[in-house]
């Protein structure tokens, strides 16, 4: 994955999920066994009820008595609960309802991340949340995320692309994560570049990563670099190939060799 720096990739997730943090994201979230709801309804403040889900999925709430809550959203609730007001109880019932404790979910998160594991967590949470509650990428994560999420009909695989969403700024990527999912973060191809560079050594290098992006990674040409010459060590069907005088937007293939020769003039 072709990203300048680790540290600033870290503080632009931080500000995406801050970002993100709306009540769209609730909105989503489906209500299940174990969280608590708080239901209020304008001028009837006997009504106002604080709740737990039951494993049943259900609340008991006055008038109404049980009310099956489980797999809807806080909207489609609120809406249920108006239509079952009004019917013979309320004249235009106002009903608001948020969530007051979320059940505690778990998920796991493999691949290239700092801290990679199983994360209990309360609460609606994206992608992004869920890498930063792990440490953040790894320096060698690549450009997908896999998640793996068990659904009626057996699981489902979404893939995120990390590029897309991180570097582009497509927040449309920034999937919820539900309790069960597997999130996999990817390991990028890796490229070494070596010679008049202030930090020789191996960078990742994703799809379209040219030589100027991992001569940046590298800190740079040194005062004794030769820019017009730099070559190419590539393997091709097991033979190694050297290709010369290469110009600095070429695009590179993973375990590429980029050699940065000294000028003698």
């Amino acid at each position: 994955m072709c990203l300048v720096n680790r540290d600033v990739l870290h503080i632009i997730c931080l500000l995406l999920f801050m970002y993100l943090a709306t009540p769209a994201i609730a909105e989503e979230y489906l209500v299940g066994p174990g969280d608590v709801i708080r239901i209020t309804v304008y001028d009837n403040d006997d009504l106002t009820t604080r709740v737990m889900v039951n494993g049943e999925g259900k609340i008991v709430m006055p008038l109404l008595g049980p009310v099956k809550v489980s797999e809807l959203s806080i909207p489609n609730i609120t809406s249920k609960i108006t239509k079952l007001l009004a019917d013979g109880y309320l004249i235009n019932p106002q009903v608001n309802v948020f969530i007051e404790e979320y059940r505690s979910k778990k998920v796991v998160i493999l691949g290239k991340v700092q801290n990679p594991g199983l994360f209990e967590l309360s609460g609606s949470i994206t992608l992004l949340e869920l890498i930063s509650k792990a440490g953040g990428l790894a320096k060698d994560a690549g450009d997908t995320a896999t998640i793996k999420r068990d659904v009626a009909a057996g699981s489902d695989v979404i893939l995120v692309d990390l590029i897309a969403l991180i570097e582009k700024g497509d927040l449309s990527r920034n999937v919820q994560i539900l309790d069960g999912d597997t999130v996999n973060i990817s390991k990028a191809g890796m490229c070494y570049v070596t010679g008049e560079v202030k930090n020789p050594g191996t960078y990742p290098c994703g799809e379209g990563t040219t030589i100027l992006k991992i001569i940046a990674l590298s800190g740079g040409f040194t005062g004794k670099a030769s820019k017009s010459s730099v070559r190419i060590v590539r393997v091709i069907n097991n033979e190694k190939n050297i290709i010369k005088d290469v110009p600095l937007d070429t695009k590179l293939k993973q375990d590429d060799v980029i050699v940065v020769p000294e000028s003698f003039f």
